[in-house]
């Protein structure tokens, strides 16, 4: 197959991922089959894309002859037999329960034609056991997109165990085509079928190490905030936590907890807050106070002097050296482009950290292993040799 092939996609789940990836095709010409098992849900994804086109013209973002394309480009479904019958390409964004997305990997495989790539909108979920569910394994493979896809221009191009170099190409090169509303979308290519792929993963012992010196009574959540507010992030580490909801911050621990180290397991402070129903933003009260889901005040001038940013970046450099090692991804250069484009950083971690200086970088890693206790911080072989082109 070729990108040029690709003129009808299935979009399977139209919640907020899933309308959000149709939005974004059909602005591109491509014909969108949107389905739910609703037709409430198809109606609710149609009226969000709606209402987000409206809002580009009312910028004048977007004439209204654009609108009226991108929206005759989509068309709503409730039988997913019918959804799939005539596709080249599929995203399935259901929710991230393996067995559902294996139950519906089967039941596309069965319908769609035989030469349709099927991919998945996971974040972390296993591409080969997608794959190994149908006929055709070295077709699948994930496409996951960032939320909201309209906004956020980071997406992972993953290969599962079968997939085939020819599925990698096709796909890359379809979502290089695509643009959202700041611009053009920007992929990454993930080699290895592995936890958390490469954004996640990076930033998965940042997660433990932000829970851990909290759990420890090292740091005050709103100083540390202020701090890296501070030095121009929208949001900080702990607001985002309460913004994503920290029951979904807790899924993503017991995921890496089963899946990388048992010392990834949710701490204590965070399983008294959800035993509490204090999810962040969603229940109004979480690590801070979001009155009627505004956010919170934070005192900029409680700022932490003795928090370093650099901590984190060291952690994802060490992190991203793993990934090096399993073959996850080929370069520096990609992790950095993932970190840049996912969470809206003008550098990568690789890039910040190389003037430190590697083996001050890898020094840094054993200090915070040996002061929380917590093997996965040690540094890596290619970081303490300093084997890394940037």
């Amino acid at each position: 197959m070729k990108v040029e092939d690709i003129k009808t996609i299935a979009i399977i789940g139209a919640g907020d991922m899933g309308h959000g990836i149709a939005e974004v095709c059909a602005m591109a010409g491509v014909k969108v089959n949107l389905y739910d098992i609703k037709q409430e849900f198809v109606d609710k994804g149609l009226a969000k894309i709606k209402a987000s086109f409206e809002k580009q013209v009312t910028k004048q973002k977007m004439s209204g002859e654009d609108m009226n394309k991108a929206i005759g480009n989509i068309k709503g479904f409730t039988s997913l037999k019918e959804a799939v019958a005539d596709i080249d390409y599929m995203i399935e964004a259901a929710p991230e329960i393996l067995d559902l997305k294996i139950k519906i990997f089967k039941e596309i495989d069965e319908n769609a034609p035989k030469h349709a790539i099927l991919a998945s909108n996971t974040s972390n979920m296993s591409i080969t056991e997608m794959g190994n569910a149908t006929s055709r394994p070295e077709k699948v493979l994930g496409i996951h997109f960032f939320n909201p896809p309209v906004m956020m221009a980071l997406v992972e191009v993953i290969r599962g165990q079968k997939t085939s170099e020819e599925t990698m190409n096709v796909s890359y090169e379809f979502i290089s085509k695509l643009k959202n509303f700041r611009g053009p979308m920007q992929p990454v290519r993930v080699e290895r079928d592995s936890p958390g792929f490469i954004f996640n993963r990076i930033n998965a012992p940042v997660s433990l190490y932000l829970a851990e010196i909290y759990e420890k009574g090292l740091i005050n959540p709103e100083a540390v905030d202020a701090k890296i507010r501070s030095i121009g992030s929208p949001m900080g580490p702990y607001e985002t936590m309460d913004f994503a909801g920290l029951d979904i911050f807790c899924h993503g621990t017991e995921y890496f907890a089963k899946t990388l180290s048992p010392e990834f397991r949710p701490s204590n402070w965070l399983k008294k807050k959800i035993d509490a129903g204090e999810l962040g933003k969603k229940s109004s009260k979480g690590i801070f106070d979001w009155p009627e889901g505004n956010r919170p005040a934070i005192d900029m001038g409680k700022a932490d002097p003795n928090f370093d940013p650099m901590d984190i970046v060291c952690l994802q450099v060490n992190e991203g050296t793993k990934l090096l090692e399993e073959g996850v991804t080929g370069s520096a250069a990609e992790i950095d482009k993932a970190m840049v484009n996912g969470g809206g950083s003008p550098f990568g971690p690789f890039a910040l950290a190389k003037g430190m200086g590697w083996d001050k970088v890898a020094e840094r890693c054993e200090a915070i292993s040996q002061k929380l206790g917590i093997k996965w911080f040690l540094p890596t072989e290619t970081l303490k040799k300093g084997n890394i082109q940037v």
